[in-house]
């Protein structure tokens, strides 16, 4: 039946003109899910009029199939709204062109002589945003996604000479702490490599804004296994269906002045500006990647699969909630109610009925994982209670246990680096069974500076409740365990 029905194109939908204003560096399934449906929702609700004209970064990519389609594909929003489960689906339509360099490098540079264009938004991945020496002014194109955009902004230059209003507000979305600050770098290391001078260099640094950003929304992307089902519901063949969870968050570390001119918060759309990203930053880090690992090796060694049936279930729902609430919350510096509101959004996305998040592929590199999103939150508590937080050391014991490798005779598969396996292991095959030797355990796990970056022996208490919370693992199983705390 589906062989039948037309492929997506404005022929079959219609589809708003709009003035490029924005020139997007990726055209995968979290811009498409992400960015421009924010741009979308600005031309629909407070009419931004800014169409985006999508730069393939990579040789290979989806710009052919996004032209065939007009710039157009349907983007699917699941989860938890205001306590309601809701999926709902929308045409995206602010996608104006795609532009392959790899195909067409002039037609890549004359998008530098629009005089409409005002913002740079990309998302190449975390190793996107790096120096490539090799790369060359005259190169058609550059290789490196940092190299094609200071070739593409010293021709905007050029083509201004110099005009200052013809900078541009740069916003990166890849997944690196302070991403336009290392972005902005990069252009500045090209600029010095290919020797474009000093006027160049003051243009960047005057004319064009460069944020750092914090971006966060789950997306699945294609739904292979359903689209037949899918493109029967919508009428339509569309091969650039995106599915996407219903939460979004986009903090902007920008001056006021970007805000202005990027007013998605007056489009109701949950789009943060502020001079100083940093406690956002933290606070999901705490909150939401804190409230995973904490609660994986628990959940795991309890017999639970996966995230939502952990928030769900009558013993480790309220564990993750008060490990949450009653002692992650209370080391951050954010408004008490902006915090709760974070945590009741993170929990209803972690009860998203439509994703299916398996604990065992969150425990990829726990150790790593606890150190920067536990620890902190653990070691904070100590210094501000003057009291050691129960469940983060509790979820330290379940997270050592878990690294004996094995449940009820079954081994769990552990996916880390191998002088983390190889050490927990070494501690494991010394343990003799009794209280002394757990005791010994927790000792040398304490005392691994290698993992935590420092010796954790030396906090008050951790080696005795540590030490109970093993052996309370270890001899009676985590269904009992767990009531201890």
């Amino acid at each position: 039946m589906a062989t039948t029905l037309q492929p997506l194109n404005k022929k079959v939908a219609d589809k708003a003109t709009l003035p490029v204003r924005i020139l997007q560096f990726g055209e995968g399934n979290f811009l498409r899910a992400f960015v421009n449906w924010i741009i979308h929702r600005m031309n629909k609700d407070i009419d931004f009029q800014a169409g985006v004209a999508v730069v393939q970064p990579i040789g290979r990519g989806l710009v052919s199939l996004l032209n065939e389609q007009d710039g157009l594909y349907t983007l699917y929003l699941k989860g938890i709204r205001d306590g309601n489960v809701v999926s709902e689906h929308e045409l995206i339509e602010c996608i104006q062109k795609g532009i392959d360099p790899y195909q067409d490098f002039d037609t890549y540079l004359q998008e530098a002589r629009n005089p409409a264009l005002r913002f740079i938004i990309s998302n190449t991945t975390e190793a996107g945003i790096a120096f490539n020496e090799a790369d060359q002014l005259d190169d058609s194109p550059q290789e490196s996604f940092p190299g094609k955009l200071a070739a593409f902004l010293y021709h905007r230059f050029r083509h201004f000479a110099g005009a200052q209003d013809k900078g541009c507000i740069i916003i990166p979305c890849e997944l690196i702490d302070r991403n336009g600050d290392k972005l902005k770098e990069v252009i500045f290391q090209y600029a010095e490599l290919w020797n474009l001078g000093a006027a160049f260099k003051q243009w960047l640094e005057d004319g064009c804004i460069f944020c750092n950003t914090l971006v966060d929304r789950i997306v699945p992307g294609y739904p292979k296994d359903r689209i037949e089902e899918i493109w029967r519901e919508l009428g339509y063949k569309d091969q650039l269906v995106c599915e996407g969870e219903q939460f979004h968050l986009w903090v902007i570390e920008a001056p006021e002045s970007v805000r202005s001119e990027f007013p998605a918060d007056k489009a109701g759309l949950n789009v943060l500006f502020t001079d100083n990203m940093e406690p956002y930053r933290t606070r999901k880090v705490r909150i939401l990647n804190g409230a995973h690992t904490s609660m994986v090796p628990v959940s795991y060694l309890y017999g639970i699969e996966t995230v939502r049936e952990t928030v769900e279930h009558a013993v480790l729902g309220p564990f993750v909630h008060q490990t949450i609430f009653d002692e992650i919350i209370p080391t951050l510096d954010l408004p008490p109610a902006e915090l709760e509101q974070f945590a009741k959004d993170v929990l209803d996305r972690f009860r998203n009925p439509f994703i299916k998040h398996y604990l065992i592929s969150i425990a990829l590199n726990s150790v790593s994982k606890f150190k920067t999103r536990v620890l902190p939150s653990l070691l904070e508590y100590t210094a501000r209670k003057g009291s050691l937080p129960r469940r983060l050391v509790f979820s330290l014991a379940a997270l050592i246990s878990f690294y004996k490798g094995e449940l009820n005779g079954n081994p769990i598969p552990l996916k880390d680096d191998d002088w983390v396996i190889d050490f927990l292991s070494q501690q494991w095959a010394r343990y003799d069974g009794t209280e002394t030797g757990i005791g010994k355990l927790a000792d040398a796990v304490l005392q691994w500076e290698e993992a935590w970056g420092e010796g954790l022996d030396k906090v008050p208490g951790m080696q005795a409740l540590l030490t109970k919370y093993l052996l309370a693992i270890d001899q009676k199983g985590m269904k009992e365990a767990i009531k201890g705390v």
